[in-house]
């Protein structure tokens, strides 16, 4: 029996064009892949959603090339507050860390930052974007997937096409239909409480700031945006239906209290919604992958929705690159949900926590919530704990592709350095750089007096070493180990120093020079001055110069890595 035509050949097929699914096309797309990304509806999302964007998901915009289409829809430095019904400042949330190059907390508005993802797709031959098409089925065997897909022409009757690929990424919405054929679990918590999200243009208020307001008598928020949108949120009581609070009277009640003249104001749209706190029991079963809402749902109170969505793309796009050109095989996928799960569930259940902070109403806890907010404001340390939003989980890998630097164990890295040798003994930061995310400083390179690092040295695998030649710590058949890896030597140094190693060093070694004296601080309370940095900016593997070929070899374990695999050829290296 002749089995029915392929329409369409892909690499990865992606489902949804949200941000996960928009932001992993740019990616694998910037690494050279082939991927068709599928969208039911006929457009983007155009409502009410999220509203931050934090340093992690800038400094990945920045990976994919969009910094300068995504910025002019942001707020820089968002500062929140969180007030009482009296309008009392309980907490302030003023974060001014840049570790990562860019602002700790931004705003931004997401349907013009989602239209610039998508825009950016425009720069890929190798990848398309198909809207009005809707997955009804998949089949996956051993060596691709193939969907069967609806698309919407306009007749009577939806044309079906069957679409071929390797990978099929499901980032599609807490509904996702991806998930519900893996069959399995998404288990959490979905509160009944609504709310009531109101955006409107020419900001009647003007003020940049994030109020979050404990009020019993109905909690809100009320949000400075950029092009002078300002949002509202309102919860919404359990007798109170949907068309009652989206009623323009009852809107206008409801911010009374807020604007001197809510019957002027130019509503560009209202939208109720419900809070959810939900997670997949698995991301990958096989040659499906979930990610976004479709892995996790969680409450919008610490605005990591949209954050935690790219976080997602941007450790699952290099692992599938990875495996798509042989690198490696596709147990590396598997360190995806290894990886991605506990900092997910960390950011759901701190969502949630602050939800349960905002919401009550009962004015004996609401006293209590109050009375205990006044007494930590007066300990300086607990003040500042919440006001640099120290509170917040960063992400860290103590399983996956990392090498402890003590045991140099592959596939688990342990928080603190054990070593007994002297540097680890008299270092001031026992604690282990593998698993957390580099710092992204300002450097200047022979082309550029200043430039962020990341863009200094490129987009995918980095040896990066300081004061010292990174390409003489190995081998011949290192070397060329790491050269089939796409792998870019980075050699630190002062300032001071850059020009005589630029002569000194080969000339494939990429020299920076620490212009701003955070890398040598760094170095200076740390024993690891030989880092393998991921093409997601985290730290693979950290040790003294003489350990740099052990902490390779666990590397490539842990990697899953092909000895007989070809060089590095189709990623987009962009070295400054």
């Amino acid at each position: 029996m002749t089995k029915p035509a392929i329409d369409i050949d892909t690499e990865v097929l992606v489902v949804g064009a949200g941000p996960a699914g928009l932001m992993l096309a740019n990616l694998l797309g910037l690494y050279g892949h082939d991927v068709t990304v599928l969208e039911q509806l006929p457009e983007l999302i155009d409502y009410p959603r999220g509203v931050g964007i934090d340093d992690e998901s800038l400094r990945t915009v920045q990976t994919a090339g969009l910094s300068e289409t995504v910025l002019p829809h942001t707020t820089a430095q968002h500062i929140m507050r969180l007030v009482n019904g009296r309008g009392k400042v309980i907490m302030t949330n003023e974060p001014k860390a840049d570790e990562f190059g860019w602002p700790r907390k931004s705003g931004f508005v997401q349907p013009l930052v989602d239209k610039a993802l998508h825009d950016g797709l425009e720069r890929f031959h190798n990848v398309s974007i198909k809207f009005n098409h809707r997955v009804i089925d998949v089949v996956q065997t051993l060596d691709d997937v193939v969907a069967t897909v609806e698309f919407d022409d306009g007749t009577d009757t939806p044309v079906t096409k069957r679409v071929r690929a390797q990978y099929i990424v499901g980032c599609e919405g807490g509904k996702s239909g991806t998930r519900k054929r893996m069959g399995v679990s998404f288990e959490g918590k979905s509160p009944a409480t609504r709310w009531l999200v109101v955006d409107a243009e020419n900001d009647p208020l003007g003020t940049p700031n994030v109020f979050l307001g404990a009020d019993p008598k109905r909690p809100y928020v009320s949000i400075g945006l950029a092009h002078a949108i300002r949002r509202w949120e309102f919860m919404i009581f359990d007798h109170e239906t949907d068309e009652q609070v989206t009623d323009k009277a009852f809107i206008h009640n409801l911010l009374k209290d807020h604007v001197p003249d809510p019957s002027s104001l130019e509503i560009i749209r209202e939208r109720v919604f419900t809070h959810h706190g939900r997670i997949a029991g698995s991301f990958r079963q096989r040659r499906q992958i979930i990610a976004g809402d479709a892995a996790h749902l969680m409450p919008v109170w610490m605005g990591q929705g949209w954050n935690s969505a790219v976080r997602d793309a941007t450790n699952l796009a290099w692992k599938l690159a990875t495996v798509l050109r042989g690198h490696a095989d596709e147990t590396l996928l598997d360190t995806y949900d290894a990886e991605r799960r506990d900092h997910a569930k960390a950011m759901i259940d701190l969502s949630l926590t602050l939800g349960a902070v905002i919401k009550p109403t009962n004015p004996f806890v609401v006293g209590a919530r109050d009375g205990l907010a006044a007494a930590l404001n007066l300990v300086p340390s607990v003040k500042s704990y919440f006001s640099e939003m120290r509170f917040k989980p960063m992400p860290r890998y103590t399983s996956g592709v990392v090498v402890d630097p003590t045991s140099f164990t592959a596939g688990k890295a342990k928080a603190k350095l054990s070593s007994k040798m002297i540097p680890t003994l008299t270092a001031n930061n026992r604690t282990s750089p593998v698993g957390v995310q580099f710092i992204q400083p300002l450097v200047a390179t022979k082309n550029h007096a200043s430039i962020r690092l990341d863009e200094a040295v490129g987009n995918w695998w980095t040896v990066l070493a300081w004061g010292n030649n990174p390409q003489g710590m190995f081998d011949a058949a290192e070397l060329a180990r790491l050269e089939t890896l796409g792998a870019t030597f980075v050699a630190v140094v002062p300032e001071s120093q850059r020009a005589w190693a630029e002569k000194e060093y080969p000339a494939n070694v990429v020299v920076v020079g620490d212009i701003t004296g955070g890398l040598k601080k760094w170095f200076d309370d740390r024993p690891t001055p030989v880092l393998f940095l991921r093409p997601d900016r985290f730290v693979a593997a950290a040790v003294l110069a003489q350990d740099a070929p052990r902490a390779l070899k666990a590397l490539l374990k842990a990697l899953s890595f092909n000895e007989g695999a070809n060089d590095a050829s189709r990623t987009h290296l962009h070295v400054a």
